[in-house]
């Protein structure tokens, strides 16, 4: 028995969360661009709640702007996916299993791009969200005449065009457009591109003044582990224990966020956004963009080159041992958490750094430790060297498990590395072998095309670093 609207009444789990009959019809008030893993486990699961509590009432069509991936599985599956949610809450496993129902269709713009623009004109529509990847917020040359234009800048450009004619250019028929693209200020960045575009294509002042005044361009910031689908032994288990085969079965972390940069207005468009706490409407979201790129990915950065040179193979494998899991927790909690540039809340900053340690320890994700030295230098520079900087207006004394990130970052680029591993591992590579490890630190720290700055002017750092990589050594 295959997942379908037809099989709905058949599936019988316990503990299976079902769509009611109703929510099945009800009206489509969002478009989206992208089909996605992350936009099925965050944004289409938040509006899939909503609906279930009656806050939302409405559904999501899909736009499909590529050849990859099947559209097909969404039509045999009437838009129904199953979302398994895997991990670690408040220090407690979590497991739930849900049928989604928020997407109704999925359309091709190759294909149905007539369908799509009629959705233009329809008064219901609010809301666009996307995840193009990063290459789809760019500027290009594009004609929105074209069926469909080429970029998805242009595919939105004519979306809002049609729909500013539609409607005569009412304030009420704008839009509320959120990317979730992975670019700081996405919102920002594809409005400028929208704008500049509607220019090159000459549209009406009319026009330009409707998409300055009633649509709005939220940046938003995105943070879900959203692995897909599972390994083919894990899904045919699932499968069993469902009752049901599901083409797009998708498994996700319990961590969910949603951060959306926006006012009062904003929040009565997405009235989703309170069905559940991931979901923040605010207007400066950049305290939640500082906290998982220092917290998480900061700690991730310090932690990589030292987990692998102690045999680590997975996050999660590291964070089985006491000793290593002490280590992250107090790096994150005591040095850096005090240190972020953007000086968050002390309650903020441990209320999130609990809920990074709950998904570093979380036994259904694989994430590997060599994957995240994938240009360590440039990660070193950009989410730890700030930190590293702030601790030093704050305090005299180095910070030490900094330091020892630091050396396991430096004797982890001793070897030569994949080519693309590293920009800089050549550099490295050669540093180690004309000179010692004593003057590796002192050249290495001094090097200020790596950080931007001369790190051997931290007081007792180069110091710090030197104690901790001789400690590497002579337990390798």
């Amino acid at each position: 028995m295959n997942l379908s609207k037809q099989q709905l009444p058949a599936i019988r789990e316990t503990g299976l969360i079902k769509p009611r009959p109703e929510t099945l019809a009800l009206e489509e008030k969002v478009l989206q661009f992208g089909t996605g893993v992350l936009l099925r486990g965050l944004p289409d699961y938040f509006i899939d709640k909503a609906n279930r509590q009656g806050l939302f009432n409405g559904r999501v069509v899909v736009v499909k702007s590529t050849d990859s991936g099947d559209a097909g599985a969404f039509d045999r599956q009437d838009g129904l996916y199953t979302l398994c949610v895997r991990g670690i809450e408040d220090g407690r496993k979590m497991e739930e299993n849900i049928i989604c129902s928020a997407i109704s269709r999925v359309l091709s713009a190759k294909q149905q791009w007539a369908e799509i623009l009629a959705l233009a004109r329809r008064p219901e529509m609010r809301i666009v969200i996307s995840n193009t990847t990063e290459v789809g917020i760019q500027l290009v040359e594009d004609d929105i005449r074209l069926q469909p234009p080429g970029s998805f800048p242009g595919k939105l450009l004519a979306f809002l065009y049609e729909r500013y004619g539609a409607f005569r250019g009412s304030a009420e028929s704008g839009m509320v457009i959120v990317p979730t693209e992975l670019i700081v200020d996405n919102g920002k960045k594809l409005a400028g591109i929208v704008t500049e575009l509607a220019k090159r294509c000459e549209l009406p002042l009319d026009f330009l003044a409707w998409l300055d005044r009633h649509c709005r361009f939220c940046s938003s910031l995105v943070d879900r582990i959203v692995p897909g689908q599972p390994d083919k032994a894990t899904l045919q288990q699932l499968h069993h224990d469902l009752g049901y085969t599901d083409e797009l079965l998708t498994v996700c972390e319990v961590y969910r966020l949603w951060a959306i940069e926006g006012d009062e207005q904003i929040r009565s468009v997405l009235s989703f956004a309170a069905a559940d706490e991931g979901v923040i409407i605010e207007p400066d979201i950049e305290i939640y963009r500082e906290l998982k790129l220092r917290m998480l990915n900061g700690t991730h950065t310090l932690s990589c080159g030292l987990a692998v040179l102690a045999g680590f193979t997975t996050v999660k494998n590291a964070m089985d041992d006491m000793a290593f899991a002490a280590f992250v927790s107090d790096l994150m909690m005591k040095e850096i958490a005090p240190s972020i540039p953007y000086k968050p809340a002390v309650d903020d900053a441990r209320d999130f750094g609990l809920k990074v340690l709950d998904r570093f320890r979380n036994p259904h994700l694989q994430h590997q430790w060599m994957s995240i030295t994938m240009q360590y230098s440039l990660k070193m520079k950009s989410r730890v060297v700030p930190v590293l900087l702030e601790h030093y207006k704050r305090h005299s004394d180095p910070p030490v498990r900094m330091a020892r990130g630091f050396a396991g970052f430096l004797l982890f680029m001793k070897g030569e590395k994949k080519p693309g591993w590293d920009d800089r591992s050549a550099y490295f590579t050669d540093l180690w072998a004309e000179n010692s490890a004593v003057d590796v630190v002192m050249k290495a720290l001094g090097n200020e095309s790596l950080w931007g700055t001369d790190l051997l002017l931290l007081r007792g750092f180069p110091e710090a670093v030197l104690e901790q990589l001789d400690r590497l050594i002579k337990k390798i």
